[in-house]
């Protein structure tokens, strides 16, 4: 069965999904990107080193952001949402916001010593100091949901 999610289903799979996919669009080229994120309020916050997504979202700050949670082929679920891309500077936004990242990536690390890597540092009172990242959020303007379920075929000789 084909089907579209409800309001509460969108929002349980944008707090529960580890890494979603935003899609840019600028100077004719279109770009999607898989990112780590947190999504509070209605916002996706993430991080970024200097690159070619943060350029053309700076150019064109509409973006489009997805997440999945894909059992099988027969039982997925996906979320698309619009939204505007922001840049965080307060220093002390951008230190709370990487906790928050780092926290929710620890515990998706094989080894608890690992740490994770992609510009995120060892103690975030190191951002704007010796790391310097990007950080920014997307609020989300419009989001949509879908699922497919199906349901195990029972034998019938029974």
């Amino acid at each position: 069965m084909l089907g579209e999610l409800r309001e509460y289903q969108v929002e349980e799979l944008l707090k529960s999904a580890a890494v979603g996919r935003i899609g840019c669009h600028s100077e004719g080229i279109t770009y999607i990107v898989p990112v780590n994120f947190v999504y509070e309020n209605s916002a996706v916050y993430a991080h970024s080193a200097a690159g070619m997504k943060i350029d053309m979202m700076r150019q064109d700050p509409e973006v489009c952001f997805q997440v999945d949670n894909i059992r099988n082929m027969g039982n997925w679920q996906s979320v698309i949402a619009w939204g505007r891309f922001e840049e965080i500077t307060d220093l002390d936004e951008k230190q709370c916001i990487m906790k928050k990242l780092i926290d929710r990536i620890m515990h998706l690390m094989n080894v608890e010593t690992n740490h994770p890597s992609h510009g995120i540092t060892e103690l975030e009172s190191d951002i704007g100091t010796r790391v310097e990242l990007i950080v920014y959020k997307i609020v989300l303007t419009q989001k949509t949901g879908r699922y497919e379920k199906r349901e195990p075929k029972r034998n019938s000789l029974l």
